[in-house]
């Protein structure tokens, strides 16, 4: 069923209206007679989410067991711990983003950019499996994979053919790694990503955590190859660590530049990190949107599949604190991560998808702070979920 009548529900935390679904997209006009209707007793309305940059291939947010977390401090000590711990659990990504995905559907998220891993140790494994997740939530989940060499390209000779295949099976975007810090050498690194990009005529989404001049120096790269290969609009910057650890001036000055060349950075807002500011990235005409990054993996026990919650983190890590504010934290999970991600039809204007949101809450801000729990969920013009559990 994709003809629906809400009655009675605030768009956004405006005033009561009632909103119309016919083909699976919000319409304007009078109700067909005998269509299928939501009393929203004057309930908050929202788009659905986006989450913008997690791992559900990952995940252990599933399984029954606390994973116990020893892992050192150091990135590199992250991807050795995960790929030894991967082979020795036989840890299977299918079951994984499956079970992470219908999480995520229930708290409200429609759609999700999920990194998933490509190495020399797992082969394509784990983009096989969620590309089976992605096909088994079709129609109700839309899911983009980025094919991710998480333990590096060039120290592991034949990643690049595993990238090479895994896009070639259908994975929809170009993944990078620390051009510098992990990789060492720049310019080959690049060579190879942005090369697989134009071979397949995919986008680019490279994972950026180093620091200061070093990140800058890669992030400038980056923006060269982005120019040279007219890649404008193709190019998402996660994390952008550099761009909250130089000074504003060097900030601005690449700023700039990406706004030129409509690259986009994903932000997870860490606590314990500098990080890419919302305001500024925004005046200067940058998308940046959010996600979780990993949830309860061997990277991290912290995350969760409400997008809310990153929501609220991200408005906490930019001290974001009047309403109006607040609703840049939640456009964060929202339109600019649409935007970002190039998922259309995104919103509640008429003609956009009817992906919905129905929460108890007086506004915007007090949904982003309280996290109420999800009253519906509508997918495509399907209702998914009632009070956080799934019917789909």
């Amino acid at each position: 069923m994709t003809e629906l009548l809400l009655r009675n529900v605030r768009p956004m935390g405006g005033a009561a209206a009632d909103v119309l679904v016919l083909g699976g997209r919000i319409a304007k006009g009078a109700a067909p007679d005998g269509i299928a209707t939501v009393d929203g007793a004057g309930a908050l309305l929202l788009p659905g989410f986006v989450e913008g940059h997690t791992h559900l291939d990952k995940t252990t947010f599933h399984q029954p067991d606390w994973l116990v977390n020893e892992v050192g401090p150091r990135i590199i000590d992250k991807i050795d711990t995960e790929r030894e711990w991967r082979a020795r659990t036989g840890h299977d990504a299918g079951a994984a983003s499956l079970a992470m995905a219908r999480a995520f559907l229930a708290q409200g998220t429609t759609r999700i950019r999920s990194h998933v891993d490509v190495d020399t140790s797992g082969g394509t494994r784990h983009v096989e499996g969620v590309l089976r997740t992605r096909e088994a939530m079709a129609g109700l989940q839309d899911i983009q994979i980025v094919a991710f060499p998480q333990s590096g390209i060039l120290a592991r000779q034949g990643t690049e053919s595993l990238l090479d295949a895994a896009l070639a099976m259908g994975a929809d975007i170009v993944g990078g790694l620390d051009p510098c810090a992990i990789e060492r050498d720049p310019v080959k690194h690049l060579n190879i990503v942005f090369g697989l990009a134009e071979r397949h005529g995919k986008p680019v989404d490279i994972h950026l955590h180093e620091p200061g001049a070093m990140g800058a120096f890669s992030l400038e790269l980056i923006l060269e190859r982005t120019r040279a290969l007219a890649m404008q609009g193709k190019v998402v910057v996660s994390h952008a660590f550099c761009l909250g650890d130089i000074t504003e001036r060097e900030r601005d000055a690449l700023l700039a530049q990406m706004a030129e060349l409509g690259v986009g950075i994903a932000t997870t807002a860490p606590a314990s990190r500098p990080v890419p500011l919302v305001a500024p990235c925004r005046a200067a005409g940058v998308t940046i949107f959010g996600g979780n990054d990993g949830i309860r993996d061997t990277w991290t026990p912290y995350g969760s599949p409400d997008m809310l919650e990153r929501a609220m983190l991200i408005g906490l890590r930019n001290n974001l604190r009047r309403d109006d504010e607040i609703a840049l934290a939640f456009d964060c999970v929202s339109d600019a991560g649409a935007a970002g991600c190039g998922f259309a039809g995104h919103g509640l204007a008429p003609g956009a998808r009817a992906d919905l949101v129905l929460v108890e809450a007086r506004s915007l801000a007090e949904a982003v702070v309280a996290r109420p729990p999800r009253r519906l969920v509508v997918s495509g013009g399907r209702i998914v979920a009632r009070d956080g559990i799934l019917v789909a």
